[in-house]
């Protein structure tokens, strides 16, 4: 005792002390590190912020600022909703979440957006990225430079997707001013952020976003993730004409990104008169950032037993962990700020719940087509979703069957079946090919006056296999081929 009474007289070791306290207060946790905003869209107040100027891997948040750099290339007349893009090579080999056309395939500027918001499709980013840029790196020059422009003094991109780059950085206070410059700057193209869900031929996918359609007023804008960063949401909702924006960092999974969401907007709802309690935070573009490096969070979501592809695309839906304490003080904060209203629907219930229904938006390949092309071109992209084992059954299956069925032991019999030619028992199909040499059927025909009762087998029509009066399986399977 009396050595740490000695250590700490001396000013040396308080000053070690200091800056560990320091340290500590402003670094996010490290078992669980959040960074929380809330901010009013029109005026930019902070309602309620926790690390939000502390740096972040910005995974799939990133493309916020491809949709901005593109749709104001569209809004400046550069390019247009109609332009066709190309898929390249480089844009093909993205890692997922992404559509996985071919490099050669074309899509409009539209519909890459679309499938860029909606399914995070890492191709789309790049896709555009070298449409409206050039390349990646002639795009990511435009990003920066808006960035700067717009206050993001935290933010530096390296390409348009999020995919883990060194020196690919934002803040959660960078992404709130970022929001707010989509919904000041571009109001006509503000559909592109709350899309519900897109079907491309057979495959429908809903926003990774879960507030949207979830969340009452719920408007907006992406998800993100990799291992380094977590989960991370930017969300808005906008109730009784006012709007807010929630920004998420760090978050343990994608339900409880969007719980967190949840809580945050509608505590900002709730305020009604008792801003008063609080401190003033002033306005988002005045939060004061912090010079770090980013934490990485590798280790807490991907390493262990919990092992994560990189991609957006979760398939978390345990709210287990949402229902727990934090929601319960959400719950009761927001009975409190009210005005002792109880709350209809607990967050953690609410994105816990299904997606309101949706008509999914068509997203297709090619030029821009409507009505009946459309229609059309929906249907092209269907037929080339069709299962590749569903031709294999109706195909390669018969023919092992009637191979099973003809050939004798020890011959190979290789057989393509004319769903029009029936089968018969004992007989070679017309275009079987056997390995060795036939033995009977030439003997019968060389001496077809001496045994009279073997030609009139041989004609005898194919029993039917089953009592339920259906035909044969070779037969069935050829003539009704699976889907």
């Amino acid at each position: 005792m009396h050595f740490f009474l000695k250590l700490l007289r001396k000013p040396s070791f308080n000053g070690w002390v200091l800056a560990g306290l320091a340290i500590a207060l402003i670094a996010p946790r490290s078992a669980q590190a959040e960074a929380l905003l809330v901010v009013e869209a029109d005026t930019g107040k902070v309602l309620q912020a926790e690390n939000a100027t502390y740096p972040w891997y910005p995974a799939s948040v990133t493309k916020m600022m491809t949709t901005y750099v593109t749709l104001k290339a569209v809004k400046d007349g550069r390019i247009s909703l109609d332009t066709l893009l190309t898929v390249s090579p480089t844009a093909a080999s993205q890692s997922p979440s992404k559509m996985g056309f071919r490099p050669g395939i074309q899509v409009t500027v539209d519909n890459a957006l679309k499938m860029m918001m909606v399914k995070s499709a890492n191709d789309m980013a790049v896709v555009l990225a070298e449409g409206v840029g050039g390349s990646i790196d002639g795009f990511s020059a435009m990003m920066n430079q808006t960035a700067q422009r717009l206050g993001m003094t935290q933010t530096s991109y390296v390409n348009p997707n999020g995919l883990p780059a060194e020196g690919q950085v934002t803040s959660a206070r960078d992404l709130a001013i970022l929001a707010r410059a989509i919904i000041r700057d571009l109001p006509e193209y503000e559909y592109y952020v709350h899309i519900p869900s897109i079907r491309y031929g057979r495959r429908v996918t809903q926003n990774f976003n879960k507030l949207i359609g979830r969340f009452p007023g719920a408007d907006g804008f992406k998800t993100g993730f990799i291992c380094a960063s977590g989960y991370n949401l930017v969300a808005s909702a906008t109730r009784n004409g006012k709007r807010l924006i929630a920004v998420v960092l760090g978050s343990s999974s994608g339900t409880m990104r969007a719980v967190r969401a949840a809580q945050l907007l509608e505590r900002g709802f709730a305020n009604n008169g008792l801003g008063w309690l609080k401190p003033a935070l002033g306005t988002v573009d005045n939060l004061v950032p912090i010079d770090a490096s980013p934490p990485n969070l590798r280790d807490e979501m991907c390493g262990g037993k919990r092992k994560r592809p990189a991609s957006d695309e979760d398939e978390d839906t345990t709210v287990a962990s949402s229902s727990s304490g934090s929601s319960s003080g959400e719950t009761a904060m927001t009975f409190f700020t009210a005005g002792l209203q109880p709350p209809t629907l607990r967050p953690s219930d609410m994105i816990a719940a299904a997606a309101a229904p949706s008509e999914p938006v068509i997203v297709y390949t090619g030029p821009t087509k409507t009505g009946s092309a459309l229609i059309a071109a929906a249907a092209v992209d269907s037929e080339k979703q069709t299962p590749r084992r569903g031709k294999r059954a109706a195909g390669k299956k018969p023919v092992a069957t009637a191979e099973a069925k003809d050939a004798k032991p020890g011959t190979r019999v290789s057989v393509t079946i004319d769903p029009n030619v029936p089968i018969k028992p004992g007989a070679k199909h017309a275009n079987a090919k056997p390995d060795a040499a036939p033995a009977k059927p030439a003997a019968a025909a060389a001496k077809p006056a001496a045994k009279p009762a073997k030609p009139k087998a041989a004609t005898k029509p194919a029993p039917k296999t089953s009592t339920t009066g259906e035909a044969p399986a070779d037969q069935k399977t050829a003539a009704t081929p699976r889907s």
